[in-house]
């Protein structure tokens, strides 16, 4: 709040982004004291309503919205595990604070996986796709995500891709904008692992689940596919047993068995 006008430059930049694309402009070259809008350009339309907002508005309700999904989070934890949350809520506390400062959508892509958890498989998955297409850490939680949204997760992704080519001009200005626009540390991406809360929180033996659910099964597979490659120098038998293993392990990890 102590740096008023200056706070705020990247929500700036997605609500400068989309007023530049809608008048014909390049929000990846932006002309103006605006940073360039640095995600994929199929995304500018989830920005839309909110970027026709007067910027002062739409600067409050973005900051509010960041605030009120926090404390609604931190609420939701607290109740259940009051100590490890006040723990890591402490050990984020920069990260929040820089998130809150910036403006960064970062929080936003954090509750859309703690979300994940709660919805059905079909928006789980799709709200895990749209964080892992702004940014790629994201994508790194999907083991978190419950078995089928998994599944529909791997489905919203490709779409995410086939949209990413069918706006491909516009989809290589975007990685060149992002690979060459400085950058400072990113601390703020810490943050991303708020929304790994509720898995761990929902399971009394967090690890032991995440190798029994998760983990084991991709390892499990891995070595059955290894299996099958060597079934077939001896024999058709073991090559048969184990693709049936292989996917048996599969269709259990995507949540259809």
């Amino acid at each position: 709040m102590a740096r008023g006008e200056l706070a705020g430059a990247d929500a700036r930049a997605y609500w400068a982004g989309v007023r530049i694309w809608l008048a014909g402009g390049d929000p990846y070259h932006p002309s103006g004291p605006f940073l360039p809008y640095v995600y994929a350009p199929w995304l500018l339309p989830v920005f839309l309503p909110w970027a026709l907002l007067p910027w002062n508005v739409a600067w409050f309700a973005w900051r509010g919205m960041n605030v009120i999904l926090l404390l609604l989070s931190i609420d939701w934890a607290y109740r259940r595990r009051p100590l490890r949350t006040a723990m890591i809520v402490a050990i984020l506390a920069v990260p929040i604070t820089v998130t809150l400062d910036t403006g960064n959508v970062t929080l936003f892509l954090a509750m859309a996986v703690w979300a994940a958890q709660f919805t059905g498989p079909r928006l789980g998955g799709a709200l895990w796709a749209l964080a892992a297409s702004m940014k790629w850490f994201p994508a790194l939680l999907f083991i978190f995500l419950p078995p089928r949204a998994r599944l529909w997760g791997l489905a919203a992704g490709a779409l995410a891709i086939a949209f990413s080519l069918l706006t491909w001009p516009q989809t290589l200005a975007q990685i060149e904008t992002a690979v060459n626009f400085p950058r400072p540390l990113r601390i703020d991406y810490v943050l991303l692992l708020w929304g790994t809360v509720p898995w761990f929180w929902r399971h009394p033996r967090p690890l032991g689940d995440l190798e029994r659910r998760g983990l084991r099964e991709m390892g499990a597979a891995i070595g059955d596919a290894v299996a099958g490659v060597r079934g077939r120098w001896r024999g058709e038998d073991a090559a048969r047993a184990a693709r049936h293993s292989m996917a048996a392990r599969a269709r259990a990890f995507f949540g259809l068995g």
